[in-house]
């Protein structure tokens, strides 16, 4: 009886999940078949597959509640919304990670519930939506005594919680200390049929020095570029890099800017890195992306899907960076997160634990035209702002670019598909939040809670 329970709530969360993720991830199509060369048939394919592979992870979400019994008394709503969390951080790793999309980031304009986030992550968040909504279903259900009871505490769990976020974006304590630093971010628009054009690149390159003249003349100390801002590779083109590198000497300023990386030390590895000029027009160590797109930068699971690779002619085959390195601008250390890397939370956790005191992250969301991708890419980040206390800094190619403060406030954003340059005072921040203490911890717990109720559930049937 159980196990049909079982299988039927899994057929139920897989549709669910379906709906849900074809819904949200609908572009992805559109993507693929613009700049991966596919055809719209084999497009849509490849995004079912995907949308697939996601929803099993709602499926399964909904089989191990009614597998576990978890529905029953008030303790089975915290161990679904554990359930929940689970499904999230298994999908945010497995296979490399696609965590895209997570419930939480649907409170991220609801700033009292979002500070929630600076203590047990965005887990948290989607922890305490799932805690609220299966209590109201539970009464939809059967509204008897006991369950409106434990409804009503869930509801003031919530109160207290959005009251004690209330509290800290009144408090303001994080923005009020730290050194301030002018950033700019130059938002070039360039279209992605231009970027690789030969005839066009020396008037990119132009664009953006002329822009970041003036931001610097306008005080800006820290120029932030989008990816992919150098077409060419920056350390292989001598005019280029000769250029940036006057600049930085000319106006007294940073420059950090994406390209593409050569790496001929034991073979030949491409990488899509950042990199930084300083004053004196001396680069430092580049930072190598560590979490690449699968089937934009590389092809996954290669050794399964060896037949995707004529689907994909049209995907760079890049390395995967292994170090979260820093930048030291005047003192202090900023980070990037480069494209996609920035909705990976525990990543964005380790440039802070390496000492970042700015955050900054460098997209090209051209890929994505005007469809809800850029939307969410930057309600995504905003996130970040929040769970580790820091400004967040974004130069988007077309869009949106913008300055985060570290409550999730949204100081500045530009527009999709204008050109622009955005200047805005930030500051180096050095305190780190609970979660930038503990990180995961939380989504852990909640994996250890399933596991016991679970096992208990299995030794209880015996």
């Amino acid at each position: 009886m159980r196990s049909s329970q079982a299988h039927r709530a899994f057929g139920l969360g897989l549709v669910t999940g379906v709906v849900a993720f074809a819904g949200t991830l609908y572009w992805i199509s559109g993507v693929m078949t613009t700049y991966g060369g596919l055809s719209w048939l084999t497009a849509m394919a490849v995004n079912a597959l995907l949308v697939a592979y996601l929803a099993v992870f709602v499926g399964l979400f909904a089989s191990i509640v009614v597998h576990s019994t978890l529905t029953a008394g008030a303790f089975g709503l915290v161990a679904t919304s554990a359930a929940w969390v689970v499904s999230e951080l298994g999908r945010g790793y497995l296979f490399g990670g696609f965590p895209w999309a997570f419930l939480g980031y649907s409170q991220v304009e609801f700033l009292p519930v979002a500070q929630l986030a600076s203590v047990f992550g965005v887990y948290g968040i989607s922890f305490l939506i799932l805690l609220v909504n299966a209590a109201l279903a539970r009464i939809v259900i059967r509204p008897d005594r006991a369950r409106l009871v434990t409804s009503g505490v869930v509801m003031s769990v919530v109160i207290m919680t959005a009251g004690w976020g209330h509290l800290r974006l009144t408090r303001n304590t994080l923005v009020q200390v730290g050194e301030p630093v002018r950033v700019a971010m130059i938002q070039g628009n360039v279209p992605q049929d231009d970027k690789r054009d030969p005839r066009l690149q020396a008037s990119i390159l132009g664009s953006y020095l002329s822009a970041s003249r003036n931001a610097a003349a306008d005080g800006a100390k820290l120029l932030v570029w989008p990816e992919s801002a150098i077409p060419r590779l920056f350390e292989g083109d001598l005019v280029s890099a000769a250029a940036i590198r006057d600049l930085a000497e000319d106006v007294d300023s940073h420059i950090l800017f994406g390209s593409e990386e050569i790496d001929r030390t034991g073979g030949l590895r491409y990488y899509n890195a950042a990199f930084h000029v300083g004053p004196g027009g001396a680069s430092s160590t580049p930072y190598r992306k560590i979490r690449l797109v699968p089937f934009g930068e590389y092809l996954p699971l290669r050794r399964w899907l060896f037949f995707a690779d004529k689907l994909v002619k049209n995907v760079v085959d890049f390395s995967p960076g292994t170090e979260a390195v820093t930048f030291l601008v005047d003192g202090h250390r900023v980070s990037t997160a480069i494209c996609y890397e920035v909705v990976y939370p525990a990543l964005i956790r380790s440039f802070v634990a390496g000492g970042s005191e700015l955050l900054t992250t460098i997209t090209n969301d051209a890929w994505f035209g005007r469809t809800s991708a850029p939307y969410q890419h930057f309600a995504q980040a905003s996130m970040r702002a929040i769970e580790q206390g820091r400004y967040l800094v974004r130069a988007a190619n077309t869009g949106i670019s913008g300055v985060v403060d570290p409550y999730g406030r949204v100081l500045v954003r530009t527009e999709l598909f204008e050109h622009a340059t955005v200047v805005a005072d930030v500051r180096w921040i050095r305190a780190r939040t609970v979660y930038g203490w503990t990180g995961d911890l939380f989504a852990y717990a909640c994996g250890v809670l399933v596991l016991g109720v679970l096992v208990a559930g299995v030794r209880t049937r015996r």
